[in-house]
């Protein structure tokens, strides 16, 4: 069956067999794609719009010119690989900028970032209980971005996990420049 979408919805192609079937935007292959735009997906070299294939040498299998698909693409990734629980792009003050992950563990994980970055700041011995607990799960890597700061937060996976958040990291800090 062929799909496009058509206001976010999934919408069977003409000539198609009109059948249910997929996600919204599945294509044969697993790729997602969307009309070019805000948040659309771009074709690697014009590949895979013409239906071939994307190039050999190409890493990433999703794109965004949109930077908060973007950065939830890249957090997705770096998620999966490191086996996280969740992984949480933050400013500092702890509003959540992108996160993959459940959404009430994506919620406290960026709450606590800044004070797991800053533990000296806790001034409640509840807070420092919980900054406590989740320190040794946690790996926090602080980010400068356009005079500002962001903090890169991973909870879960393994020891290991700090390498995993340093890519994510160089990853992050290229959207939000490209952005800028």
């Amino acid at each position: 069956m062929s799909l496009s979408l058509s206001n976010q919805q999934l919408v069977p192609e003409p000539g198609s067999n009109g059948g249910a079937g997929g996600q919204r935007g599945d294509q044969q292959g697993g790729r997602a794609e969307r009309p070019e735009g805000r948040g659309a997906l771009s074709a690697e070299g014009g590949a895979a719009a013409a239906g071939e294939a994307a190039p050999a040498s190409e890493r990433r299998r999703r794109r965004s010119d949109d930077p908060i698909t973007a950065l939830h693409y890249q957090l997705s990734t770096t998620r999966s690989e490191a086996n996280l629980d969740v992984v949480v792009l933050v400013d500092d003050s702890g509003c959540l900028v992108a996160g993959a992950g459940a959404w009430p563990a994506c919620e406290e994980l960026a709450a606590y970032a800044p004070l797991l970055a800053n533990p000296d700041a806790v001034q409640s011995a509840a807070v420092g209980s919980r900054i406590a607990a989740l320190t040794a799960e946690v790996e926090v890597q602080s980010l400068a971005v356009a005079g500002g700061e962001v903090l890169l937060c991973g909870r879960g996976g393994t020891a290991e996990r700090g390498a995993s958040i340093a890519r994510a990291a160089a990853g992050c800090l290229r959207i939000l420049r490209a952005a800028a």
